[in-house]
């Protein structure tokens, strides 16, 4: 079981990962958005965060937490597998 937890922990890891990646082509206006690399980040990380922008609204000026909130939920879950991995 504890190779389960173990691959689960990983897994959470990579995606987080990905999320990074995201947002860092986020804050690059000139990245083209029809990258096959781009489409890939966005296909991959969208349906984790759009139900969370549902919960949460954006909050002043349009700012969206909802990539915070997942990421650091990915983060905590991830060291709660690495934990029950041993």
């Amino acid at each position: 079981m504890n190779s389960v937890f173990a691959f689960i922990a990983l897994a959470l890891q990579l995606y987080s990962w990905v999320m990074i990646a995201r947002a860092i082509i986020s804050w690059i206006p000139s990245i083209d958005p029809y990258n096959p690399i781009v489409q890939f980040l966005y296909r991959a990380t969208e349906p984790v965060l759009e139900p969370v922008r549902k919960l949460i609204p954006p909050l002043g000026g349009g700012f969206d937490i909802s990539f915070i909130v997942v990421y650091f939920a990915l983060v905590f879950l991830a060291q709660m597998f690495r934990g029950l991995a041993g």
